[in-house]
């Protein structure tokens, strides 16, 4: 990720500038005075286009002396612009930045325009820090390496907005590094520990082995990572935001993942084909990782727990087998159908396990759960779950805030009698294919009591096979703005009412 600083004054002595104008060509101060020392140049630029969109870049190559290139930036639309295209706007100005080769570019304030200077430099900042993103861990360096955005100082971001937009895209740089790790480098215990750097930021980091999770009775989550030589664990994280002491410290808000490091299917194996993407399958866990960074970098007034399960599924002589009968945490009996709908078994004990010890007073859980999710709802948005309108409003308002799409799917008593078992309690997966991803759901509600509860699947969305927006190909970091938002909106000191409420 490209590293971001402001300025005010004086310009470092970059070679590269950014200048900004409007959909209708209107120049910012700066484009104009670039425009008037290069005897016009910038004018010609923008008026050889039939016609400006938002988003758009033009470039001007040696503009003047001192500089190698400007870069004309197109902001605005017709009916108005929101903050969210904006940040689109700086990922396409790191996009372009990054065709030319250019390692290091000014952004000159869009001063002079009815644009607001600050929040547009940090949404700016934002987008192009989030579309910079690049896993490269494995790839060796060499003259076909690709040319890398090094850097960009942007003029007038207030330092705290900056602090903000910065903290929030490196929690979404680490979900994504998370998810983009391959298996025999990300397992139960690797993904532990590489928690315990959140300490740092101010996180209490707790971290609970095998004869832990087997004196708490997690039959659910143990039965999965059985058949696996890597053991399972339960990671939590605790963020005391605010100025209550923690004895004073209201009811938290839980955000809990789901962390399967790989995903064979177990016994009921997968396919050969593709299964590689199963090293992704702990991306609800990641997400939460991510979202606690995100919560603490900004330093946020809310009180936050984030409590992840991770295991790996394998196959093998130790393995869980379908038909199996397992017993959570909570005392429900579960039979295993299908060792493949391993993850509502993970997450019933670990959900249960936030209820009873935080008592919180809502619980989010993310969670890559169902490929029924994708067929309903594609990789456009994620499905949400949950037994509060208000809970889904709140959440489907932050999704949309930040682009990270949720639609609501039902629960309900109907579908309670999907995962009815003859032997126990309930079943781990429901009626063939019908309603799969609520089969999931409702499942997972089991365990959560009356607790204002979500649950997103994000099966369709924690990765993907072509560029969008704010993200390259692979790991998206989808969740992290999402829950960094619900926090900063209704979370901050407490539990706040809906904007419609307020």
């Amino acid at each position: 990720m490209i590293e971001v600083r402001t300025f005010r004054g004086e310009r470092p002595d970059v070679r590269v500038v950014v200048v900004i104008v409007d959909h209708e060509g209107r120049m910012s101060d700066a484009a104009r005075a670039l425009d008037e020392a290069s005897g016009g140049r910038v004018g010609r630029a923008i008026g050889l286009g039939a016609k400006l969109e938002h988003g758009d870049t033009i470039d001007v190559v040696a503009p003047k002396e001192g500089l190698d290139r400007a870069v004309v930036l197109v902001l605005g639309k017709p009916a108005g612009i929101e903050r969210l295209q904006i940040e689109e706007a700086g990922a396409s100005l790191a996009v372009r930045l990054k065709a030319l080769k250019v390692s290091r570019a000014v952004v000159a304030s869009c001063k002079g325009l009815d644009l607001d200077e600050d929040d547009v430099a940090a949404a700016l900042a934002s987008g192009a820090m989030l579309r910079s993103y690049d896993f490269d861990t494995y790839k060796s360096a060499g003259d076909e390496a690709k040319p890398k955005l090094e850097r960009l100082d942007f003029e007038t971001i207030a330092e705290d907005a900056l602090d903000r937009a910065t903290g929030v895209a490196r929690g979404v740089a680490r979900t994504r590094d998370l998810v983009s790790e391959p298996a025999n480098v990300l397992y139960p215990e690797s993904f532990a520990e590489r928690c315990r750097d959140l300490e740092a930021l101010g996180i209490e980091v707790e971290i609970l082995g095998p004869e832990a999770l087997a004196e708490l009775k997690m039959g659910a989550l143990l039965g999965v990572g059985q058949g696996s030589v890597r053991p399972p664990c339960v990671v939590v994280m605790r963020w005391r935001g605010g100025d209550a002491s923690p004895a004073e410290a209201q009811a938290p808000l839980a955000l809990v993942g789901k962390g399967v490091c790989f995903d064979t299917g177990g016994i009921s194996i997968k396919p050969a084909a593709g299964m590689e993407e199963m090293k992704w399958d702990m991306g609800g866990a990641g997400a939460v990782v991510g979202a606690m960074h995100a919560i603490a970098a900004r330093r946020s007034g809310a009180h936050v727990v984030g409590v992840i399960g991770l295991a790996e599924n394998m196959p093998s002589g130790t393995a869980q087998r379908p038909g199996d009968v397992v017993t959570s945490m909570s005392g429900t009996t579960i039979e295993v159908i299908n060792t493949d709908a391993e993850g509502r078994l993970l997450l019933a004990d670990v959900l249960h396990y936030t209820r009873e010890r935080f008592a919180p007073s809502a619980i989010v859980d993310l969670a890559t759960l169902t490929g029924a999710v994708i067929v309903a709802l594609g990789h456009e948005n994620a499905g949400l779950f949950a037994n509060r309108d208000e809970l889904a409003q709140q959440l489907t308002e932050a999704g949309a805030a930040v682009g990270e799409g949720l639609w609501r799917l039902p629960l309900g008593a109907a579908y309670d009698k999907h995962i009815k078992s003859q032997i126990a309690d309930i079943k781990n997966v429901g009626r063939a294919r019908e309603a799969g991803a609520t089969a999931g759901a409702v499942f997972l509600q089991r365990f959560v009591g009356e607790t204002p509860w979500a649950h997103l699947d994000i099966a369709g969305t924690a990765w993907t096979s072509r560029d969008l927006p704010l993200a390259g190909k692979g790991a998206t970091g989808f969740g992290v703005r999402l829950l960094d938002r619900f926090v900063a909106d209704h979370w901050e000191n407490g539990p706040q009412p809906s904007r419609s409420e307020a």
